[in-house]
């Protein structure tokens, strides 16, 4: 019994010792990877590098020209909502596929009011971008609206569903709510 412990203990040391072996030999090939290049050759590539991560950053500009930016696109959405009766109170996009020319497919979920009417749409988007231009397109559209007051929107949002178009949803919601407005204020002055 003695000698059998005594072997299993010899099998142990003689494994630890070969990977010892493998791992020095590994060892001694990354220093000679490392020694290929030199300490100028070395600095040059983090220089390049450096230039690159910064190119990268240029296209967007300082952060004061962003909070301009910002300001400004902040700007245009006010007046966006002032003109359109539009006013988006949630949004979230998840992006389901990404490949190197096009983005597979996005899930979006829009939600809002126009006027006093609330909306919600969820939609998946498919973006495709090549190296001229960029293109987008709706290919699921769910809309969801209140329709116990406006039962005459169900048939609308339908054909809209059907279509795929949020232009023309949006162009339509936002008219039909603005009409819809004038239409309660005068019933409202005539009670």
């Amino acid at each position: 019994m003695d000698n059998s412990v005594h072997q299993v203990y010899e099998d142990e040391i003689q494994l630890l010792e070969e990977e010892i072996k493998l791992l020095a030999e590994k060892c001694e090939d990354i220093h000679q990877e490392s020694t290929f290049f030199s300490d100028e050759e070395i600095q040059m590539a983090k220089k390049l590098f450096q230039r690159e991560l910064q190119g990268e950053y240029k296209g967007h500009g300082s952060p004061s020209d962003l909070k301009s930016q910002l300001e400004s696109l902040e700007g245009d959405l006010s007046f966006l909502m002032k003109l359109t009766g539009i006013q988006f109170t949630r949004h979230s996009k998840k992006t389901l596929e990404k490949c190197k020319h096009f983005y597979a497919c996005c899930t979006e979920i829009l939600s809002g009011n126009c006027q006093s009417l609330p909306f919600q749409l969820e939609f998946q988007l498919l973006e495709m971008q090549n190296k001229e231009n960029a293109s987008a397109a709706v290919t699921d559209l769910s809309i969801i609206m209140e329709s116990g007051q406006h039962s005459e929107l169900s048939k609308f949002v339908s054909s809209t569903e059907e279509h795929r178009n949020l232009l023309l949803f949006f162009r339509s919601l936002s008219s039909y709510a603005e009409w819809y407005e004038h239409r309660r204020c005068t019933f409202l002055h005539f009670k």
